[in-house]
């Protein structure tokens, strides 16, 4: 994980579209929460809150990020939209490395995700689309702030 991390930096100070990976992020999925919030069966939120209580009190940076990837993977799913799913799914990847370093480097990191995904799962809950579409908002450009900052 470690060695992952580093290679990240290195490969971001060489090319710095994570950036603009983020954005698209950042553009894309409130959209799809938003949609999440309008369609998403009971069942299906169920099994999104699942996902996040299994997480636990954890402080595993990698079992962060592999609950970080399956939730927005079930959002994105939730939307209804498959071609929305699928360009999120696509841009899932190029930021991996970002959220590994940043669930290593920020403290609060794992607390705050988790608390921003359980305010974007209630919000999913009650249906609230334009709540979940704002919480996820704030969730994805907290992550591209972090990463300008740090950069």
């Amino acid at each position: 994980m470690l060695l992952d991390t580093l290679s990240f930096v290195v490969d971001f100070h060489r090319d710095d579209t994570v950036l603009d990976f983020l954005e698209v992020r950042r553009i894309l999925e409130p959209a799809a929460t938003a949609l999440a919030a309008r369609r998403m069966s009971a069942e299906d939120v169920a099994g999104l809150q699942a996902v996040l209580d299994s997480l636990g009190d954890t402080s595993d940076v990698e079992a962060l990020v592999a609950n970080d990837l399956e939730f927005h993977r079930l959002i994105a799913v939730g939307s209804g939209n498959t071609v929305l799913c699928s360009l999120l799914e696509g841009l899932s990847g190029p930021t991996t490395r970002a959220r590994i370093w940043r669930g290593v480097t920020q403290e609060g990191a794992v607390t705050r995700t988790r608390e921003q995904h359980q305010a974007i799962v209630d919000a999913i809950t009650a249906g609230q689309a334009d709540l979940a579409r704002s919480w996820a908002t704030v969730h994805v450009a907290g992550v591209e702030e972090w990463l300008r900052r740090a950069l």
